[in-house]
């Protein structure tokens, strides 16, 4: 459905036919953490997100999963091998 609040004419998947579904009626301004996101586009009240009516909210457990700006390190961690399975692994 279009939004008809803060990004008039766009498609909005929080407006319904009782109106927009985000809380308070209407998506909230963007957080710092959202600085640099591919998601934020410039709204009425100012600058928004496309993903998330509430950005504070998706922060506020950690990273963001709609962030595009940061990236989750994954550590790979030394998997310990049984000597004796390594070498009748290593005769075969």
């Amino acid at each position: 459905m279009q939004c008809q609040t803060v990004l008039a004419g766009t498609e909005c998947v929080f407006w319904s036919k009782k109106g927009c579904v985000a809380e308070g009626g209407s998506c909230q301004n963007v957080i710092e953490m959202c600085e640099g996101c591919d998601h934020i586009v410039d709204g009425t009240i100012g600058p928004v997100c496309v993903k998330a009516p509430a950005p504070a909210k998706k922060w506020s457990a950690g990273l963001c999963n709609f962030a595009t700006h940061r990236k989750v390190e994954v550590k790979i961690s030394e998997v310990k091998v049984n000597p004796i399975k390594a070498s009748k692994r290593a005769g075969r």
